[in-house]
């Protein structure tokens, strides 16, 4: 039975068991449209995760926030492809043309496999940054809405489909 409203739901499986991890996708699959996991999950069972989460029917989004050399990122893309993770993020602070690479080289892999293409994100800031981290400790002397904006607008230029922007405390 479809669920109104399940494709906009997010879980974050912020375990690091796979059992734990099981469970919940056992327990909510049929009422969320998508498990997020974050560098816990990830950092405890690697890709195999990704596998399990599949396996039992549910949609990936791979929250890493990928921030290296473009090169680096667009290989990592690839591979996000090859798992058919749904969703996966990058820093939007890593520039225009990483998330640019990333971007066509996740469109290319998955043409090449004929599967859907991941949804990228962008993240523009974390959400534990406040005004006085962004001028103070990152030397950044814009307003941190301004930032945030600058960021998002270089992430859609880059060919992103969305992002993750901070509220700005």
């Amino acid at each position: 039975m479809k669920r109104p409203g399940k494709e906009k739901l997010v879980v974050a499986l912020d375990v690091e068991s796979i059992e734990d991890a099981e469970k919940l996708v056992g327990e909510l699959k049929d009422y969320v449209g998508v498990f997020k996991v974050g560098s816990q999950l990830f950092t405890s069972l690697g890709p195999e995760i990704v596998k399990r989460i599949q396996e039992k029917g549910g949609r990936v989004f791979l929250d890493l926030k990928y921030h290296d050399i473009p090169n680096t990122v667009a290989r990592a893309a690839e591979v996000a492809g090859r798992k058919k993770v749904s969703i996966f993020d990058v820093h939007a602070s890593g520039g225009f043309e990483m998330m640019r690479a990333t971007a066509q080289a996740a469109r290319e892999k998955a043409r090449q496999l004929r599967v859907e293409k991941p949804l990228i994100l962008g993240v523009t800031i974390l959400t534990s940054i406040v005004q006085e981290v962004l001028e103070e400790e990152l030397r950044i002397k814009h307003n941190i809405k301004t930032h945030v904006v600058h960021l998002a607008s270089l992430a859609k230029s880059a060919g992103l489909e969305g992002v993750v922007a901070s509220p700005g405390k």
